[in-house]
Formats: structure tokens, C-alpha cells, sequence
């Protein structure tokens, strides 16, 4: 579809009205705390449960081949690079914002991400937009943080702490203690706004950037499902147009290709009855690439690398309509 159909498909999925048990279950949470998925521990049972009372709707986007409108913020959406930037066979298209979910490293050394800085440093457009996965080990405070953190983690286990205790994903144990040893690693981040657990207002556009996700290998940024995760969650902002997880919600964009879920069901209850956003942003399953909506909320699983590491999927470009008199 070109640009036009896409905007035009945007604002009818937008405006439209949730089904009727969508509308009831609003009333029911309004005001409320999210409850805890009886099954939250167990994604695919859940979604099981779950998936008839939910409406999915594949979108096929392509990338506009036509520059926004000057009422419109155009969005770059991209995950998942693991220091392969240098290896894309693809432009990166030109916008206003460019957002990056996440694992842009290895392992979050100081090397690599020094690299991704000068990378999205060449980047023309204007804001760019950042948040830390699993992979970026060194952002996480467990790792590297505060001495009372580190010695916590050496009491509770041996040696070095935590880096020893969890899997290496294929790499060399060696890499992952240098990873972790540099503090401040964020501090290099230089060439993008860096979000953990922040709101950022571009051109009067609410974002909103939080790196957690349930529990995976105990890589950074991991929590136990359920109320652990429900705590990050809550303190999402009510009015968030633009939300940016690493992890994706239950349902969309997670299913990976052991055929198992890995989406945060509380996520997904958050999302549809509390923030609303009109765009949720995210990556970490690299299979579950693409765009998908439950008619309200427009869900866009940016990863850029497949599940074999190969950095072939395209960034994913939204706009969104600007208030009247606002300019870019």
C-alpha cells in the first residue's frame, strides 16, 4: 500500500470502536489496578486462553517513497541490530524521529556501543531515540551499578556474581566480564536521547521508553512475570502516543519459532485498557517482525535481525498528525 492508503487505514483503525467485550472490560478496569494473568507465567497458555476475545489484524506496510507532510511527524523504527549496522542492505529512510528498541550490541561493551553511537550519529534525522534490551548488559544496574548493587550480587553467588550464573548465548564468557566491568557505559551514548523509564515530548508528542522484560536467560533488564513486570508497566504515562518496550506484548509480535509465546501478558492489559497508545513500538523475538493492530493500537515489532542474526528486515515508518500550529 503507498503512503496514503496507509494513513487512511490508520485513521479508520484509529477512530473506530473496540468490540463490545473490549468496551466492557474498560469499565471494569477504569479507575482500577491491572490484575495478574491467572496464567501470565506461562505466555502460551495464556494466549490460548486470551485469544478469542482478542482481534487481530496483520498490517503489510511498505516504506513511503514520499517525504511527510509538513502536519505530520514521520517515525524510523528499527531493533534488534546487534552491532551489524556495518552489514544492512538497506537505506535507512529519511524522518523526524528515529527509534531504536533495543539490543543495538552483544553484550553493551563499551566498544560496541561507542560504535552504534557513531552510527546513529550519521543518521540526519533530527531526534533519535534509544532504549536498552537484554543484550545491553552494561546498561543494566545489576551488572554495573552502584557498589551496594555489586556486592548484593557477590554475596548471593560466587566470583564475579551474576555475569557468572547467566547462559553466554554462544559468546565467550571473557567478553561478557569486560562488558560489564566499564562504568557508565550509558554515558557514551552521545548522539541519541537515551529512555529508561522516561517520557520524552517531541513537537508535542508524548513518547515513552522502558527496557524491561520477563525473564530470559537473566540477561539485563529481566523480571519475573506478573507483578515484577506490572510495576514497570504502571508507571507508564496515561497519555503515551508512541510507547517503546524491548519487549513486545502478549499476542503480537512474539511468537517465536519453537512456536511458544514470549510477550508480557500485563503488558498487553496495560496497552489496551489503561495507556491506549496509538503506536507500540518493540522488538526482542526477531521472528515476530512486522505490524500488526487490534484495531485500536497499532503494534510494530521492529527487529531488524531474523532469528538466524541476519540483519535483512527493513525499518518500519509511521507518521503522526501534528496539532494544528505546531511546527517540526
Amino acid at each position: 500500500m503507498n503512503t496514503l492508503e496507509y494513513c487512511s487505514l490508520r485513521y479508520i483503525l484509529l477512530t473506530s470502536s473496540p468490540p463490545p467485550h473490549q468496551q466492557v472490560l474498560s469499565k471494569k478496569m477504569s479507575g482500577l489496578s491491572i490484575p495478574i494473568h491467572p496464567t501470565t507465567h506461562n505466555p502460551t497458555l495464556a494466549w490460548e486462553k486470551l485469544k478469542t476475545s482478542q482481534r487481530i489484524i496483520k498490517l503489510n506496510v511498505k516504506t513511503p517513497t514520499t517525504p511527510p507532510q509538513e502536519n505530520m511527524l514521520r517515525f524510523v523504527c528499527m531493533s534488534d541490530t546487534h552491532c551489524l549496522t556495518s552489514h544492512l542492505q538497506f537505506e535507512i529512510p529519511d524522518g523526524d524521529v528515529f527509534i531504536h528498541a533495543g539490543d543495538f550490541t552483544r553484550c553493551g561493551s563499551a566498544a560496541e556501543v561507542e560504535e552504534f553511537n557513531s552510527w546513529i550519529g550519521s543518521l540526519p534525522h533530527k531526534h533519535k531515540v534509544v532504549i536498552a534490551g537484554n543484550h545491553e548488559l552494561s546498561f543494566d544496574p545489576r551488572f554495573t551499578g552502584q557498589s551496594s548493587i555489586r556486592q548484593q550480587h557477590k554475596t548471593a553467588h560466587t566470583g564475579d556474581g551474576l555475569i557468572n550464573e547467566i547462559p553466554d548465548l554462544g559468546m565467550k564468557r571473557e567478553e561478557l566480564k569486560a562488558a560489564v566491568t566499564k562504568q557508565n557505559t550509558v554515558t557514551l551514548l552521545t548522539n541519541a536521547t537515551y529512555l529508561q523509564d522516561q517520557p520524552l515530548t517531541i513537537c508535542g508528542i508524548k513518547l515513552y521508553g522502558t527496557p524491561w522484560q520477563p525473564e530470559f536467560c537473566n540477561w539485563a533488564f529481566n523480571l519475573p512475570r506478573g507483578h515484577k513486570c506490572l510495576e514497570k508497566w504502571d508507571s507508564i504515562p496515561d497519555d503515551t502516543v508512541v510507547l517503546i518496550t524491548h519487549t513486545p506484548p502478549i499476542g503480537h509480535g512474539d511468537l517465536c519459532c519453537t512456536g511458544v509465546r514470549a510477550g508480557c501478558v500485563e503488558l498487553l492489559t496495560t496497552v489496551q485498557t489503561r495507556v491506549k497508545p496509538k503506536y507500540h513500538v518493540f522488538g526482542h523475538i526477531h521472528e515476530g517482525y512486522g505490524v500488526t493492530t487490534d484495531g485500536k493500537t497499532i503494534f510494530i515489532n521492529a527487529s531488524t535481525c531474523n532469528s538466524s542474526y541476519v540483519p535483512i528486515n527493513p525499518p518500519i515508518v509511521f507518521d503522526v498528525p501534528l496539532s494544528p500550529g505546531v511546527l517540526k
